[in-house]
């Protein structure tokens, strides 16, 4: 064997043995993202909200026609109990349901309050209670109008009432077209009766009662968002301050006088009584003030009707979502979004990094509340097993999803959205 021959021979199976060395080798087989790797990669990424984000911003109501302009996620309507139920035990849900489908049609959800008591109508009571003879509602004046009121002495309707949040919460409380539920008593179902003939057991129900409901609603809904107004904090006819364990249970808080001229002493010692971090776990929303037309009419001025912006006290109260339904009479399209993209939470991905088929992201809470619902971090539509959920104003995280790749595609998914709601996000990396 000549040596030119050896030496050949011999190249030959370094070159051969190198080879197979980098081919058992993982990390230098294909693309970083598909096989295990050790080089930690930072992705770039760029996305910006551009929209007022679902469970979120200004509401209007169902029967507005403003509702399709793309500026609002949220619509409300009152419902009367006898829309639902005619005869006892027989439940028809048709009113309700097409309702809801009509709003989901336009890419929102609802809030839907329940009513007995209105101005000027005839209470909502079902008529199989109306026709028995021992039952005997209240004719009474309220806001200037003939208004009847219940009669909370007649046991089946107190019965009902309870019998019918355990159907709504049966059939409805992991509906995603239905955002919240706002539930009460008296004028609007808003816990008082500040003009008409108010009566403890007969027109507006007693302060036991009011325990049995918020403790059966606790019990009942699981999933499901449900608020009571502020107002409730009156100790005079309802039992929190009286029972004060009652304050543990889950409900929101709606303020139906928001940005009026006192809102800095009555509503304020309302939202204080029930407690100043109840925002943290609950949703806080309402309406814009109708205590006179100067509220309505500047509610979403630079500064307010009374000196401090929407913005500001949304901001001190961690507000959601709130009621503004005649805004477009008074402001452009462009301020009622912006108004709407003010509240609620806002999530900034402030890093973004994979590693082998792990991607580790870095998340920012940079709006003015909690998503109150579920809602994760998707890499490659493999979720992070931590909610968002728990991320406060503010607060930042580290999120892991077990979902890597040279090219990963981010989202933020919630089961209790509609199919063609996305939670935006921020991010300039």
């Amino acid at each position: 064997m000549s040596l030119r021959f050896f030496l050949f021979y011999f190249i030959g199976w370094v070159l051969l043995f190198s080879f197979a060395c980098q081919r058992d080798n993982p990390a230098n087989n294909g693309n970083p993202g598909e096989e295990p790797g050790t080089e930690e990669q930072v992705i770039h990424l760029e996305s910006k909200i551009t929209r007022v984000l679902p469970m979120t911003g200004i509401v209007f109501w169902t029967d507005s026609q403003h509702n399709d302009l793309g500026i609002i996620q949220l619509e409300f309507s009152y419902m009367t109990y006898d829309k639902i139920v005619e005869e006892k035990g027989v439940y028809n849900w048709n009113h309700l349901e097409h309702l809801l489908d009509e709003v989901a049609a336009r890419g929102n959800q609802a809030i839907i309050r329940f009513r007995y008591t209105y101005p000027g109508e005839r209470t909502g009571v079902p008529k199989y209670i109306k026709n028995h003879p021992d039952y005997n509602e209240t004719k009474g004046e309220s806001e200037g109008l003939t208004t009847y009121f219940p009669d909370w002495s007649f046991e089946e309707l107190r019965d009902f009432t309870l019998e019918f949040y355990s159907h709504l919460a049966a059939r409805y409380d992991l509906d995603p077209r239905l955002a919240f539920l706002q539930v009460g008593f008296g004028l609007w179902a808003e816990y008082h009766i500040y003009d008409g003939p108010l009566k403890l057991g007969k027109t507006f129900p007693s302060k036991e009662f009011q325990a049995r409901f918020i403790q059966h609603l606790d019990g009942e809904f699981q999933h499901l968002h449900w608020s009571i107004s502020i107002d409730a904090a009156n100790g005079d006819i309802t039992p929190f301050a009286s029972q004060p364990g009652l304050l543990d249970s889950e409900f929101g808080l709606f303020d139906d006088s928001f940005l009026h001229k006192d809102h800095h002493l009555y509503n304020a010692d309302c939202f204080e009584f029930f407690g100043t971090q109840r925002w943290q776990k609950l949703p806080i929303g309402g309406e814009l003030s109708y205590m006179s037309q100067w509220d309505q009419e500047h509610a979403l001025d630079k500064n307010g009707p009374h000196g401090i912006s929407f913005e500001e006290l949304s901001q001190k109260y961690h507000v959601s979502y709130m009621i503004g339904n005649d805004q477009l009479q008074y402001q452009t399209r462009e301020r009622v979004k912006e108004a709407g993209m003010g509240t609620g939470y806002a999530f900034t991905i402030l890093s973004f990094k994979t590693i082998n088929d792990t991607s580790r992201l870095l998340v920012k809470n940079t709006g003015i509340a909690p998503i109150y619902y579920d809602a994760y971090i998707t890499v490659n539509g493999i979720r992070c097993p931590d909610s968002l959920k728990d991320l406060l104003p503010g607060q930042e995280k580290e999120y892991t999803v077990a979902s890597g790749g040279t090219n990963p595609i981010l989202t933020i998914q919630c089961d209790h959205l509609l199919p063609d709601q996305k939670i935006q996000y921020n991010a300039d990396l």
